[in-house]
């Protein structure tokens, strides 16, 4: 029963893309694989963190990951919220219940004070990749920097797309006059230094997520103008859209339920590669020391770490790693996604 239901559902069209988009094998795992390390990270603080998943004490269970508990309550002198690392609190727990760890007992910022070595540590049991040279856990940073990399990319391809779809539908349904002004002020706002803006603001404002969103913002939304406006620029004179105008059906109506669906065709084949330049802008800002506040989870910052400290190759080596192995995953979804809309593949 469900499975006619979705096939009354999928359109002939819909299933020749999805078909298209499985037989490239490179992509299609791809995808699976990027969907398999972003889940991971979104619950990051289930794998990598200073606090126990859960704890019994004195029969009663208690779950660090969520609320935060004071060392009395497991017998300490401390009213603040419990280490669990000290030894002596975890003593305290030893004695009368047990903690269950998640699989890295390191958050992004946990600075590890029993390194064998001066830090930066290299890699052993305690610390899988070694430690950056504020002796913080590398896996730890990596998993939360992953996460904020791809979730600042998936915010900032969102926001740009709608501001560039709108941008693009504009231009290219109306023409004339309204197109020309448009173009020369794209031309004039994407000739704007960006770097320098940023240099300027940071230090005027402290940079953090939102407000590097929204500056990034700015400037990121005119990826898709021209292929929007190529697009309605091609279909605004066709028989269908005349028609239309001719029965009173509003420009807003004709633009976003007649026009626009035509145009999203090529707008999501881009949106891949969308997705990894914003990536990458984070990654250079936070390399140059003008992305993300100091001490963010970030893997720019360990990019720089791994700059600053040749003496420890594990930590460019590690960023680089991990920043070839996403980008790379997101430019070969973003071919599959090009493949399985490719008219000459579809028609």
């Amino acid at each position: 029963m469900l499975g006619r239901f979705f096939h009354f559902k999928i359109s002939p069209l819909t299933q020749r893309r999805f078909s298209n988009f499985r037989s490239n094998r490179r992509g299609f795992w791809s995808l699976w694989l990027f969907l398999a390390l972003f889940t991971i990270t979104l619950f990051a603080e289930f794998v990598a963190n200073d606090k126990p998943l859960f704890l019994r004490y004195e029969d009663k269970f208690y779950f660090p990951v969520f609320v935060e508990y004071p060392e009395t309550l497991f017998g300490g002198f401390l009213p603040t919220e419990a280490d669990y690392r000290d030894p002596e609190v975890a003593s305290l727990i030893g004695e009368k219940g047990w903690m269950v760890w998640p699989p890295v007992p390191y958050s992004y910022d946990t600075i590890n004070y029993n390194l064998p070595v001066p830090a930066p540590a290299p890699p052993s049991a305690d610390n899988w990749l070694g430690t950056d040279d504020q002796g913080r856990d590398v896996v730890a940073r990596l998993i939360y920097g992953f996460r904020i990399s791809v979730l600042f990319g998936l915010v900032l391809t969102l926001f740009s797309s709608l501001v560039g779809i709108v941008a693009g539908a504009v231009q290219g349904y109306f023409g004339g006059l309204v197109d020309l002004l448009f173009q020369r002020f794209i031309e004039v706002w994407s000739g704007l230094p960006i770097l320098y803006l940023l240099i300027i603001l940071a230090s005027v404002v402290e940079p953090n997520f939102w407000w590097l969103l929204g500056l990034m913002l700015l400037f990121s939304w005119m990826a898709l103008v021209g292929v929007v406006r190529a697009e309605f620029l091609r279909v605004r004179n066709f028989d269908y859209v005349r028609a239309a105008r001719a029965l009173g059906v509003s420009d807003s109506m004709i633009m976003f339920k007649h026009i626009l669906p035509n145009a999203m065709v090529a707008t999501l084949t881009f949106l891949p590669f969308i997705l990894n330049g914003s990536i990458t802008t984070l990654t250079a800002l936070d390399f140059l020391g003008f992305g993300l506040p100091p001490g963010s989870a970030s893997l720019g910052e360990l990019l720089n770490q791994g700059k600053s400290n040749l003496q420890a190759p594990w930590l460019g080596i590690t960023a680089f790693m991990v920043l070839a192995v996403m980008l790379s995953l997101l430019i070969f979804i973003g071919e599959a996604v090009r493949d399985a809309f490719d008219p000459r593949k579809t028609g």
